[in-house]
């Protein structure tokens, strides 16, 4: 009993792990995705404050520098410029400066205390950063934007944006603004991965509970099929799976039901047959013994010996019989049986098999119908076996013929194929069973026979041997009125 719940645990553990996992991955690879997502729109957002309120700053400056004003009052000019950079850069927290051709710093908010400007171009924050030649250059056509150090002259990585301020289309200066990578995204990353994993938790939790039902609920028919297999294989077939919905694993279940159905129906027919094939052995067997020794013994009269030889050679001849079925059963499966084939007159050899019948057909009194509008018909095919056939087929319909009933037989061809059919008036068979009266160790069952004799192989060996001609049998049955057995072989070998 451990055993079975350590395979079962085992199974539903795997299953639940690779699930949980997946979902695990999948929220590591989307809280990745996220804070990628985020700082690239971070950064463009950023990037895109800066320029604006450049461009804004770059449009004044160069409206004030081009004035006259500006060459009256240089040092109220530059208390006005060093007074939108402090604005500006104190508005956004960024730090906004203007920088000459060369790329040094000219003004900044650091210039500015109240209403005086302490020194231009000369500031203690911003006299180390030079904007390198690559930007300048970039600078004489167009803005530039980016994340830089601007070559090592700040000492981490800012969002830089730098515009020209142009008078008469030619650049005098240049507009920078820049703001800190890290001190301005990290708090805005930390919130968002905040906020994610307070999501993430929720709903990895709900995962974790849905993972684990549905793994159950999906190992649940594995787990049955295993159980039912070791049943299966102590020989109990009554343990069927439970169908849920209409996907693949319920069309698993079905087919595994399917196949536990065909297996004990087997197995019940195995059994059906052992215990039929005994019986069939042991009864003619004793009756030979018992008379052979009451030949030998005097104990049968001379005069009543030939009788009794007569029940005996139908005896050896009845077991000679379910040999020969039996054989021909082992060849069929493994496929030895060999068709040797031969032109022959069909209508000819199913004369010749009724004649064998001759005796019982008058001793019951049936009327046979039929033969006067057979016709000959030659196909090429292993007369033997098809004699087989026939006699299979006539044998049948004589055992489950009342006394004084109609065996009526059909023989019709065309140029490809011929057509034989053998109806027998009688019981019948129920629809249920007529689906079934081919199958191997399958017998129709006994309250219904005439005769019970018999190992349940007679009509599958027929089917087998007719399929093995390129032919088809099928059966009807009307219940209390007939049963008739009809099957086409193909004239010619050629035709198959």
């Amino acid at each position: 009993m451990s055993k079975k719940k350590r395979q079962t645990s085992g199974l539903f553990k795997e299953y639940f792990t690779i699930f949980f996992l997946v979902i695990l991955v999948s929220f590591t690879v989307l809280g990745g995705s996220l804070i990628v997502f985020a700082r690239n729109y971070f950064r463009d957002e950023k990037i895109k404050l800066l320029s604006e309120n450049a461009e804004n700053i770059s449009q004044s400056v160069a409206q004030m520098v081009g004035s006259n004003y500006a060459t009256q009052y240089p040092t109220n000019t530059a208390l006005m410029i060093c007074g939108d950079l402090t604005t500006v850069s104190g508005a956004i927290d960024a730090d906004f400066f203007i920088c000459n051709t060369e790329g040094k710093v000219i003004y900044c908010q650091e210039m500015r205390r109240g209403d005086m400007v302490l020194y231009t171009g000369d500031c203690i924050i911003h006299n180390k950063i030079r904007i390198p030649q690559d930007i300048l250059q970039t600078l004489g056509s167009k803005s530039y934007s980016g994340t830089t150090t601007l070559k090592g002259s700040l000492s981490s990585k800012n969002f830089v944006y730098a515009t020209a301020v142009k008078i008469d289309d030619a650049p005098v200066a240049y507009v920078v603004g820049m703001q800190p990578v890290m001190e301005s995204l990290k708090p805005y990353i930390l919130a968002i991965l905040r906020m994610f994993g307070i999501s993430a938790l929720i709903t990895l939790a709900v995962a974790f509970v849905a993972v684990y039902f549905m793994s159950y609920e999906l190992t649940r028919p594995l787990r049955q099929m295993s159980e039912a297999t070791k049943r299966y294989a102590e020989g109990d077939f009554s343990m069927r799976i439970q169908v849920d919905g209409r996907n693949e694993m319920a069309d698993l279940a079905k087919a595994f039901n399917s196949m536990a159905k065909d297996l004990a129906s087997l197995e019940s027919s195995r059994r059906s047959f052992v215990a039929n094939v005994s019986h069939e052995l042991k009864t003619p067997m004793t009756t030979i013994g018992g008379f052979i020794d009451g030949i030998l013994d005097g104990t049968i009269e001379k005069d009543q010996q030939e009788h009794y030889l007569r029940i005996v050679s139908d005896e050896v001849k009845r077991l000679h019989r379910l040999v020969v079925s039996m054989l021909n059963l082992s060849k069929i499966e493994a496929g030895e049986l060999a068709l040797k084939r031969r032109d022959f007159d069909v209508s000819e050899m199913i004369f010749r098999t009724i004649l064998g019948f001759e005796q019982l057909i008058e001793q019951k009194g049936f009327e046979i119908t039929g033969l006067e509008n057979m016709q000959s018909v030659i196909i090429s095919g292993d007369e033997d076996l098809l004699t087989q056939v026939v006699y299979n087929l006539i044998d049948n319909a004589v055992k489950f013929t009342p006394e004084g009933g109609e065996i009526h037989f059909d023989v019709v061809h065309d140029m490809q194929k011929v057509y034989v059919s053998i109806r027998n008036s009688g019981k019948g068979v129920s629809s249920e069973e007529i689906e079934r009266i081919f199958e191997r160790f399958y017998k129709v069952d006994k309250s219904r026979s005439y005769d019970v004799k018999g190992a349940g192989l007679g009509l599958y060996i027929t089917k087998s041997i007719v399929e093995m001609h390129g032919g088809s049998i099928k059966a009807s049955s009307l219940e209390n009125q007939y049963t008739e057995f009809s099957f086409w072989l193909p004239i010619h070998a050629e035709n198959m």
